[in-house]
């Protein structure tokens, strides 16, 4: 019986997320009061299309147990990372080869080196789960993160022709930063808690303090070097899900904590390429139907979004949904629904 509904975040739910922003306490998902109530009310208006540029917008989803009245999750999707006011900013990971013929040693090193997105891809991120809904069989983290790929379905034309993942890498007791620690301190002179603090507020500093010229890994302790685009063990799941749908890692690293970009091009998607829809009938769907993500929009009703994990069956241009469903999305016979695999 479906008792998770995914839906669009709303002030009420502001408690909930200072709870779970305290796991992770990123860019994307602040635990500061004021920033993440922003970053709601920014969300709200884009939902509700009060952001008239779609580029300029960015959506919260929460995954809400009905049944508790509890917010279990939330992921965030944001139309434009990158502008020429706000650059997306990554280090590029290359090899370089050297060879001397003198003393006959040749040598392959890695180099990073500093790049920026002025137009930049929809990032996709904020993704947390409450850790005692972690492991259960309803998939919480994966409901968060193909729910992204489901809107993104509907609305093509709000969003960039590539999305873009950055994933979370091992990081020390603390929450700190080894790769901070051993190159952005050097050329900033700040701790990493306080560099991705200001960083919130814009990554000047970056552009100014880095270094332009390629820098060699090498230089790094060879601890450091071995985590250079590594996943952390509990970002591991989100990485798995994102690469069985398209998502590759494209030899970029994020600047401050040295975890990897992946990216993907959103038509080639796997939901977003089995991306259906269809008018819900009347009869309800007792047996049977495939695992699948069901999606409804209502702005007439005051239901900006919401999608519920469920058995669903297509009869070419109508939808059977079991009783449980339907009730969670409040949705009615012949209301538009979209719906992607849950595979």
């Amino acid at each position: 019986m479906a008792t998770l509904l995914l839906r669009d975040a709303q002030k009420g739910d502001l408690p909930a997320l200072r709870r779970l922003a305290r796991a992770l306490n990123s860019v994307n998902l602040p635990a500061d009061e004021r920033e993440l109530a922003a970053i709601v009310e920014r969300s709200m208006r884009s939902f509700s299309g009060r952001i008239r540029d779609p580029l300029a917008r960015s959506y919260v989803f929460v995954l809400e147990d009905a049944r508790r009245r509890r917010v279990v999750g939330t992921s965030m999707l944001i139309a434009q990372h990158g502008t020429r006011e706000s650059p997306c900013t990554f280090l590029d990971v290359a090899e370089r080869e050297t060879y001397s013929s003198t003393l006959d040693r040749h040598f392959r090193h890695r180099v990073l080196s500093i790049g920026f997105h002025f137009d930049g891809p929809t990032e996709i991120g904020g993704l947390v789960v409450d850790p005692a809904a972690r492991g259960s069989a309803a998939r919480p983290g994966k409901q968060l993160s193909l729910v992204r790929f489901l809107y993104m379905a509907m609305h093509r034309e709000r969003f960039r022709e590539t999305v873009l993942a950055e994933l979370m890498p091992p990081l020390a007791r603390g929450g700190k930063s080894l790769f901070w620690e051993s190159f952005g301190r050097r050329f900033t002179g700040l701790d990493y808690q306080d560099a991705d603090r200001r960083s919130r507020k814009g990554k000047e500093f970056i552009q100014q303090l880095f270094p332009s010229s390629d820098v060699h890994a090498t230089l790094l302790p060879p601890r450091v070097q071995r985590l250079l685009g590594a996943v952390g063990r509990e970002t591991q799941a989100a990485r798995q899900v994102l690469e069985r749908i398209g998502f590759r890692y494209v030899n970029r690293i994020d600047p401050f904590d040295g975890g990897p970009h992946y990216e993907a091009r959103l038509a080639d998607v796997t939901p977003v390429r089995l991306h259906r829809s269809a008018r819900l009938a009347a009869e309800p769907l007792d047996r049977g139907g495939a695992d699948r993500l069901v999606a409804v929009e209502r702005p007439g009703a005051g239901i900006a979004f919401r999608a519920v994990r469920t058995r669903a069956r297509l009869e070419g241009q109508r939808v059977r949904l079991p009783d449980d469903a339907r009730s969670l999305l409040a949705a009615e016979p012949g209301d538009r629904l979209h719906l992607v695999p849950f595979a």
